[in-house]
């Protein structure tokens, strides 16, 4: 009697402990994990969220970044799209989406279905270095060789003597015609490798019993591509997208090393314009709120596109 009056003693006893070790562990585990992630936080807090909350407070002021500050509320996100020059530099960097996203993209396709036929070889391989060598390159430095070959006497004006078409010549950056153009054909030859070694490593998951069944069928090789390469790298795509996308809104170093945003304002973008009201025309609050007006464009933008990729 006395081993059962000790056993029923003991049972509500560990009935009301048992549940509360599981919770013990769980909440030391939480702040187990909190306590990893405090590092990363701190440091994401001091150099992203905190810059991005005195751009918010700037934005409302007009200061020159030295003297007193004047409260002026949204006055600036007005002038954001007032001022003629200010809205020309983001109808700009919508236009060298075409050249920095849609180009390479497209172009990546071909080029990754061209180099996936080709034998592994020394050929195979120098195609592949080429088309990703402007990667390795920094952008400034590109921008500074496309500078010289856009030049009166550069590659591309003595590429058209050559071949009969020296009418057509002329400074290619300093046109007001073609200035956006040429600076946004350089921007295809950066992305364009980025692009193309993508996709060609995303069409190495495409299953290849896919493509023998569609042979069977009696597909070409331009309905292989459409029906079957390009749905399977739906998910390659959309990153191609994005990224390239915000190398196009955000862009700047290629901009301020080969134009500045000249002639006039052919060429500026938001990058360049924030830099210029920064530190030559001191206009801080202006400049703050462009900046956050060109972040929002930024994540209207994007959002849609990594749905689609969610999608798939």
């Amino acid at each position: 009697m006395s081993l059962l009056t000790r056993a029923k003693t003991a049972e509500p006893g560990a009935e009301s402990q048992s549940p509360l070790r599981p919770r013990r562990r769980t909440a030391t585990r939480r702040w187990a994990g909190l306590l990893w992630l405090a590092p990363a936080f701190a440091f994401y807090a001091t150099f992203v969220l905190f810059p991005l909350m005195q751009t918010v407070r700037f934005s409302l002021y007009d200061w020159d970044g030295i003297g007193v500050a004047n409260f002026v509320g949204l006055a600036n996100y007005a002038n954001v799209f007032s001022q003629p020059e200010l809205a020309a530099s983001l109808i700009n960097a919508f236009i060298l989406i075409i050249f920095f996203s849609i180009v390479p993209v497209g172009l990546g396709l071909i080029a990754a279905a061209l180099l996936r036929e080709m034998r592994q070889g020394a050929i195979s391989t120098l195609a592949r270095v080429l088309l990703f060598l402007p990667q390795v390159i920094p952008l400034a430095g590109a921008a500074i060789a496309w500078t010289y070959m856009y030049s009166d006497d550069g590659v591309v004006n003595q590429i058209l003597r050559a071949v009969g078409l020296e009418s057509q010549t002329r400074p290619w950056l300093g046109d007001f015609d073609t200035a956006l153009v040429a600076v946004g054909i350089i921007g295809t030859w950066v992305a364009l490798g980025f692009c193309t070694i993508l996709l060609l490593s995303g069409m190495g998951k495409i299953d290849p019993s896919l493509y023998e069944a569609a042979r069977l069928d009696g597909a070409g090789r331009i309905r292989e591509f459409v029906s079957i390469t390009v749905p399977g790298l739906r998910r390659e795509i959309v990153v191609c997208i994005t990224v390239t996308i915000i190398a196009a809104l955000a862009s700047f170093d290629v901009i301020y090393v080969s134009t500045k945003g000249g002639p006039g304002y052919q060429t500026m973008v938001p990058g360049v314009e924030i830099f210029r009201l920064t530190f030559l025309d001191q206009k801080v609050g202006l400049a703050s709120a462009l900046a956050l007006v060109l972040a929002a464009l930024v994540i209207v933008v994007v959002l849609p596109i990594q749905r689609l990729g969610r999608e798939s």
